[in-house]
């Protein structure tokens, strides 16, 4: 690096603003997400670029389709809002610490105290800016014309899984792991809570658990890695998940899906929080949406993206058939999410920080039995 800048400083004034312009583009788009000494001087010669690339890689789960503040207005279809930008984290910079894991109380706080909590049922859309599925549908959050996810969606399943496999088929992980949901059925909040937590048996750690009984017991060789990835440090933490993702692959090449398991947050603009919620058999559910990112050229680089898409599309229709209800619009948006790992690579949101574990517990067993009959096991 020493020898390249040396170079340049003997570059005329033009020349030199124009390769170091280039190489602060190249650096922030092409390196991979550990390589943050070359990533800072990007953010230094070309911070446009290179805060893009970053924000393509980074965003978190919940500022992408959903914590983004709704009006109290807001209708029961879900219009996902732009992420806020991250702050790029410069190379000399200690990590980013997680939030704070809160102690889970399952007292509701004083009323004096508390904010309030509304049930939102979000339904399906259709027209512009929407596929339509047999069952479902798909919001489009791209520049890409309906159209075109519409062929894409209408593939089918671009792999197939083995039933009673002696190797695994299935991963199920979490980027952020930490993520939680409320601990009492009363529709209040704490606002000091956190919703976040290194308790497995309250984090989304259950839900996966949930799910990779379901699929095992379905005849689906599903494995399920705990790793906290956001813990202690949040910076990166789809850096380190896709990590282990690959070491899985490596030694199961044979896994055909990776499911990256959160739970989402909404909020309205004065400080309600919604909670996406359901009726299944009798019983609060909480609502579900699949996260599938599409390649823009440049940024987003998923060049398989459309068969992910056809995954969460056949998904998606499974889960409507069998659970009505069950399911908020799959979002197809300009979102990396390590989905280049595989073409069964998709990011599931399981309720919201506003449902209870109970509640997703639940949505995360019927989006299980869901997936398992579509690979052709009997339920």
């Amino acid at each position: 690096m020493l020898d390249l800048r040396r170079g340049l400083a003997r570059l005329g004034a033009g020349a030199l603003a124009g390769a170091i312009g280039l190489m602060g583009v190249l650096a922030a788009s092409r390196l991979p997400p550990g390589d943050w000494g070359l990533r800072a001087a990007a953010w230094l010669v070309a911070p446009k670029a290179a805060v893009s690339a970053w924000q393509a890689e980074n965003a978190p789960a919940e500022d992408t389709a959903r914590t983004m503040a709704v009006s109290p207005a807001a209708t029961a279809t879900p219009v996902p809002a732009p992420s806020p930008e991250p702050q790029p984290t410069p190379a000399a910079a200690d990590p980013t610490p997680s939030p704070e894991p809160t102690v889970l109380s399952t007292a509701p706080p004083d009323l004096e105290n508390a904010g309030e909590i509304q049930s939102r049922f979000y339904s399906q859309g259709s027209g512009d800016g929407y596929v339509e599925l047999a069952a479902g549908s798909i919001k489009n959050s791209t520049q890409r014309t309906d159209a075109e996810l519409a062929e894409a969606a209408a593939a089918g399943l671009p792999f197939e899984v083995e039933l009673n496999a002696d190797e695994p088929q299935v991963l199920i992980l979490h980027t952020h792991a930490t993520e939680t949901y409320q601990t009492w059925d009363e529709l209040v909040y704490d606002p000091d809570f956190s919703a976040r937590t290194t308790d497995t048996a309250q984090n989304m750690c259950a839900v996966g658990d949930r799910m990779t009984e379901i699929l095992n017991e379905a005849g689906i060789n599903t494995v399920h890695d705990t790793t906290l990835h956001d813990s202690p440090s949040y910076t990166e933490s789809y850096a380190r998940s896709a990590q282990t993702a690959r070491s899985w692959l490596e030694k199961y090449p044979g896994i055909k899906v990776i499911l990256d398991v959160h739970r989402d947050a909404i909020e309205t603009t004065d400080g309600v929080r919604l909670k996406p919620l359901c009726e299944i058999e009798g019983q609060d559910t909480a609502q579900v949406m699949i996260i599938a990112g599409c390649d823009n050229g440049s940024t987003v680089n998923l060049p398989n993206w459309k068969k992910n898409l056809s995954f969460a599309a056949a998904w998606e229709a499974e889960m409507e058939t069998l659970y009505p209800g069950l399911t908020r619009p799959v979002l197809c948006g300009y979102r990396f999410y390590n989905q280049d790992v595989t073409t069964g690579s998709l990011l599931i949101e399981i309720g919201g920080h506003a449902n209870t574990l109970t509640e997703a517990v639940r949505a995360g067993e019927y989006a299980a039995r869901a997936l398992a009959s579509l690979f052709g096991a009997a339920m």
